[in-house]
């Protein structure tokens, strides 16, 4: 029988746990490497500069995919340190392997549900900054509740900003984007960087999937906020 504690922690995942393959390499690096660059999940509050062993900026990155363009901005970036999110065996796999062969010292991971870290183990005002790129698009109408970017997750993840941090999420789906722009621009707590949407920042490598699209002629929206100081 479900207590009454979880039901009220439970939430709308805004993914689905699929079956996708994992290459020999990637179990491999999750079983060496993971014990060295991986944070469990704890219900406790995780000291961050502790984690990273010095004191530097902190980025979120919620939803990295397979993991290759939080190593390039990290790697770009040694003066930040980048707390990565995925629930994704392959992708955490890759990302390690990448960690591995190029030698990044600037990124821990977390194998686990992004609400439920923030819920749990990120204090108030820690964070300089989020990253949320393509999240899931859920593009089926039915399916929109499933969207990670709603109004209570970003009324959380404000408060782990600290004033002047910023939360930039991109996506290629024109829907989306707007809902992200409604949202965002929603919350007392943000000011939009741009008149709506922003150019896409230096820091912000285009994927290979990105750049196929560009020549199609399908669109990219990047949305940058900061925390009002």
């Amino acid at each position: 029988m479900t207590n009454p504690s979880e039901l009220k922690n439970r939430h709308i995942r805004s993914f689905v746990l699929r079956q996708g393959r994992v290459s020999p390499a990637q179990q491999r690096a999750c079983d060496t490497l993971l014990p060295r660059f991986g944070i469990p999940y704890s219900t406790q509050p995780l000291d961050l500069n502790q984690a990273f062993e010095r004191t530097a900026p902190k980025i979120l990155e919620i939803g990295f995919g397979m993991g290759d363009s939080t190593a390039t901005i990290a790697l770009a970036h040694p003066e930040n340190d980048y707390l990565a999110l995925e629930v994704h065996t392959p992708g955490v796999g890759n990302l390690l392997k990448l960690i591995d062969a190029q030698q990044i010292g600037n990124i821990r991971i977390i194998k686990h549900d992004a609400v439920e870290v923030l819920r749990d183990m990120l204090g108030d005002a820690t964070l300089d900054g989020v990253h949320i790129f393509f999240p899931d698009p859920w593009h089926k109408a039915r399916h929109n509740k499933r969207r990670l970017i709603q109004a209570p997750f970003i009324a959380q993840l404000v408060q782990k900003l600290k004033p002047g941090g910023y939360i930039h999420v991109a996506t290629d789906w024109q829907d989306y984007a707007e809902q992200v722009l409604t949202v965002l621009s929603a919350e007392p707590l943000l000011e939009n960087t741009a008149a709506d949407y922003a150019p896409r920042p230096a820091y912000r490598p285009l994927t290979k999937f990105e750049k196929r699209g560009i020549n199609l002629g399908h669109g990219v929206w990047d949305l940058v906020f900061r925390r009002k100081k």
